[in-house]
């Protein structure tokens, strides 16, 4: 909402700086790597745009810096909307609990990897979702709005399978089709997709225990 914006203008603009110089130097990481593998740019920047946790928060950073720069655009009233920030927020939460459970012992990130992965991973999404939780209401958020959400990751999917074609790479090994199947690499992405809608769920049902608690 605008007014969310223009009161806490210096928290978002905070959010939104942290929120770049997290994907930024990410990216730096990666491109430094691949140039140093011998590999070119564009390689870094595939591999780099390949992963659901960049992308989210390459979303977190639009969010927050659109409405700011121009809140009276489309893009810009469509971000502020409590039904979008609130599928952002549960984007984020996906990230960060999808990454302490699944992907945080399979390897070990050192210098400014380590503090890139803990930005990405646990910083970002608690600060994003503590911003969205005093910042947006969310009593009107309806129980069909995660399965809307949903179609974020579903498209990802999409784009992952067909990309991993095309490269020969796959982001993830639990759903690398190259490595497990097409068969195991379904399943895992229809549970993970259960699991963002129900920690969806779960955002709106809290949403609508604040409102009745405040009222």
């Amino acid at each position: 909402m605008k007014g969310t914006y223009r009161k806490n203008r210096a928290v978002v603009i905070a959010l939104a700086a942290l929120a770049w110089f997290s994907v930024l130097l990410q990216l730096y990481i990666t491109l430094h790597s691949t140039m140093h593998n011998g590999q070119g740019v564009a390689t870094g920047i595939v591999n780099f745009l390949g992963y659901f946790t960049i992308l989210t928060n390459l979303l977190v950073c639009i969010a927050l810096t659109m409405p700011l720069v121009v809140p009276a655009s489309t893009i810009g009233r469509f971000l502020s909307r409590s039904d979008v920030t609130a599928g952002v927020a549960a984007s984020m939460a996906f990230v960060g609990l999808a990454y302490h459970f699944l992907l945080r012992n399979t390897w070990n990130p050192q210098g400014l990897q380590l503090v890139a992965d803990v930005l990405l991973h646990y910083v970002m999404p608690a600060l994003y979702l503590i911003y969205w939780w005093f910042n947006f209401p969310k009593g009107a958020l309806r129980w069909s709005y995660p399965l809307s959400w949903g179609l974020y990751p579903t498209v990802y999917l999409i784009y992952v399978l067909i990309r991993g074609r095309i490269v020969g790479h796959y982001p993830y090994a639990f759903i690398d089709p190259l490595a497990i199947g097409y068969q195991r690499t379904m399943i895992n992405a229809v549970g993970l997709l259960a699991a963002f809608v129900v920690l969806g769920l779960i955002l709106v049902a809290l949403g609508r225990i604040q409102r009745r608690v405040s009222t």
